[in-house]
Parts: structure tokens; sequence; C-alpha cells
């Protein structure tokens, strides 16, 4: 028998979402729901360990965590990549790391959720409105708007053609993006400069990685429209977090709505949680039934594999 981790299940879901029953008898799985951030307390909990599952980024598993797993034989993360993960020190000791399958139209969905509810202010109007008010704000709309997109890809490509469905006019750039790439998704390619300066909604859709960490400074923030608006589904430390929290405070935005941050769970006392021109939500932009159905399905059939090649 072996001993099978599921760590940070806030929903307590994972055992729903697919069948596990090709497991029974062969394996013994403990579902955690709450989240540690002290890498001594990850090793202690998962030293009796031989399979962990991770969901995608939450639990990071460097190598002074995989170093202290003695027991440790695979890790089955979901997505289809994991950069919390440090492959080496894995490879180094026979452990096998395996990946699902995705899809990013939960994603998609979300940033378009966040972008409508912080032009409309719904969620302050919904609170005004339980608290026992009426209405309070004016809110905003897309039409005509100009619809900034950073980083073209696989997700923000389609949130640059939903855009046009609003009658909104796409500009988009990033590092690698040609102008021929940029019209086929309905927008038009423009320099770093001219997309912070000229979106009124600026949306961000790039993989974190050196080169994009911190791409959003304070001088791009700065750039930007008194009325404008930064959207962010893809991760935190893309953005200058201080230099964004300034800005937010000096009102030099109007506002940002946000699923993801330098630190998650994002601390209690975090401004992000009480700034007025702030929308923020627990990075939910994949947390969705189809997807943690691909998700936890595919990592069912991932362990099965690997216990036949044990055999």
């Amino acid at each position: 028998m072996i001993r099978i981790a599921i760590l940070d299940d806030f929903q307590n879901v994972s055992l729903e979402m697919a069948d596990w029953s090709p497991l029974v008898g062969r394996a013994v799985i403990t579902v955690f729901n709450d989240h540690l951030s002290n890498l001594d307390d990850i090793v202690a909990r998962l030293l009796p360990f031989d399979v962990v599952c991770v969901m995608r980024e939450r639990t990071p598993l460097p190598r002074l965590v995989i170093e202290g797993l003695p027991r440790l034989k695979l890790i089955a993360s979901t997505g289809s990549r994991n950069a919390a993960i440090d492959i080496d020190a894995a490879a180094e000791r026979g452990i096998v790391v395996m990946h699902t399958g995705y899809d990013g139209r939960s994603t998609i969905e979300m940033t378009w959720a966040l972008i409508l509810a912080s032009v409309r202010h719904v969620a302050s109007e919904n609170a005004h409105l339980r608290a026992g008010g009426w209405q309070r704000k004016v809110g905003d709309g897309l039409q005509g708007k100009t619809l900034g997109v950073l980083g073209l890809g696989n997700i923000g490509s389609e949130v640059a053609r939903i855009g046009l469905a609003f009658g909104m006019d796409a500009i988009a750039w990033s590092q690698n993006l040609t102008a021929d790439k940029a019209q086929t998704c309905g927008s038009r390619l423009v320099s770093k400069e001219e997309l912070f300066r000229s979106a009124d909604i600026l949306t961000i859709h790039l993989v974190l990685s050196q080169r994009t960490k911190g791409l959003v400074g304070a001088a791009e923030l700065q750039a930007m429209k008194p009325s404008a608006r930064l959207i962010n589904t893809s991760r935190g430390p893309i953005v200058d977090e201080p230099a964004l929290i300034e800005v937010l405070r000096e009102r030099g935005i109007a506002g940002a709505a946000l699923d993801v941050f330098n630190i998650e769970p994002l601390p209690a006392d975090h401004p992000f949680r009480s700034l007025d021109n702030v929308l923020s939500t627990p990075h939910i932009g994949y947390v969705a039934r189809d997807l943690y159905r691909i998700f936890f399905g595919d990592t069912v059939k991932n362990i099965t594999r690997w216990l036949a090649q044990q055999a």
C-alpha cells in the first residue's frame, strides 16, 4: 500500500472530481484542506508519503523540501507545467514528476468577470445593497474603449477576441509578438509604452519567468490613464506590487482587479484586502468544475500508470 497526499484542497472536492476507485486496495489517500507556507512544516507533513499531489503552484516543492522526503517517489502536479517544483532535485533522487491536461477557458472567463465587475462596481454595490443601501456609484461602459493585452498567447488572444464583441479596440504587446500574430486575434501590435499609455483596460496574460518578473513597474503604471484599470489573472510577480499599491493609493489609476498575488494565500493585513479601488479574488481563475475534473481525473490516471510501471 502506498500513501498519497493531496495538498491544498481548499474546497474539499478532490475525491468528488474523479473516480479514484482504480487505487482502492493499492493506496491510502490523505486529503489536506489547509495550506502550509513554512518549508519545514511542509517536510514534516509529507514525510510519510510516497506520492504527493500538488495543485498548480499552491505548495512549492523546492530542493530543500524534496531532499527532506526520503519516501517520496512521485509528484503528481495539476497543469501542464509547474515552476514551483525543482525538477532537477527530483530527477537526482529518482522522483518521477507527472503533469495533467489543462484548459484555459476558465481563466479567460474569469478575466472578463473581473473586467465587468470592476467597471460596474459589482462587489461594492452588492456590499452596499446588503448593508441596506441602494445605488451609490456610476459605472463605465466598454464600447469604444481600448483593451490593452499584455501577452497574446492562448489565453490573451481569446481575451482580445471577446473584447471585440464588446465593441472595444484591442491593442497588444509582448517581447516576441508580431504584427501578423496580433492581427489574427483582431488586435493591433503597439509598443510597450503605447500599450500602457492608451489602454482603458490593461489585462496581463504572460507566463512568469525571469524576464517577465516585475515587467509592469512604476514607470508603466504611472503612464496609464487616471481612468484606466489593471487586470491580472496571470501571476502576481509580473507586477511590481509595491508600485501598484502606491499608484492605487494615489488614485493614479481608477482601479485594479486582481486574482493573483506575490504571496498566496494573501496575508490578512495586505492592502489589497482593504483598498477601495481594488477588486480581489483568491486565485480562482482556474478553480472551475470542468477544469478540476481534468486535473484530478488525469492525476488518477497518472498515478495508476506509474503504479503499473512499478510492478
